[in-house]
């Protein structure tokens, strides 16, 4: 008892030897300690002006704000497709339809259950919406306008895009005349259509 004794004494000694604390007790600072070493008594020191996150460098203005050259851009800068369409219609439906309206009306259903404002929801369809740059609806979504508060954090600068563009085009749909088709449109508008020429082959 006496040997195990003594064996085990020198292994207890060497790992309290070995035991210390200055791998996790360090002089140094955690975030929102206090310092006396700097005039507003913080260890946190603010971010040096200008400074930007890996991946956040966002060079391309007229894409992540819509203006540019101080002025609301006229045109959509990324390629307007169909893809991008279908996408604006799927973000437009989630996000603005409750207020404005499946056709951009300002008719939505919050609107009609008595969400009253001295400024009305937008329509789309007034000369002034109408008029307006591609670069305002950028804006609005991303720093909201009136009562409607920002979007920027729910749709990303590619979505707002394609949601501006499916507002152009829910505009032009409410506006467009017979003027507006080429001829092979206007040669399909004259051709009966498939179910009015079914009715009549069945009723011979």
């Amino acid at each position: 008892m006496r040997i195990l004794r003594n064996l085990i004494l020198p292994v207890v000694g060497l790992a309290l030897v070995g035991c210390n604390t200055d791998m996790w007790v360090q002089p140094k600072h955690h975030p929102l300690d206090e310092s006396e070493m700097f005039a507003d008594g913080q260890a946190s020191r603010p971010l040096l002006q200008g400074t930007i996150a890996r991946g956040h460098l966002r060079e391309d203005g007229a894409f992540y704000t819509g203006i540019q050259n101080g002025k609301w851009v006229d045109a959509i800068p990324v390629p307007v497709t169909m893809d991008l369409l279908k996408r604006g219609q799927d973000r437009y439906n989630i996000y603005c339809t409750p207020c404005h309206g499946q056709l951009g009306d300002g008719k939505g259903m919050i609107a009609q259950r008595g969400f009253q404002l001295k400024r009305p929801v937008g329509n789309y369809h007034t000369k002034r919406l109408r008029e307006m740059p591609v670069g305002h609806f950028y804006d609005v979504i991303t720093n909201g306008y009136g009562a409607m508060y920002s979007y920027a954090s729910r749709i990303e600068p590619q979505d707002r895009w394609a949601v501006v563009a499916y507002i152009k085009a829910l505009q032009l749909s409410q506006q467009g005349t017979v003027n507006d088709l080429n001829d092979s449109q206007k040669a399909e508008l004259d051709k009966p259509a498939k179910n009015e020429a079914a009715h009549e082959g069945g009723s011979h």
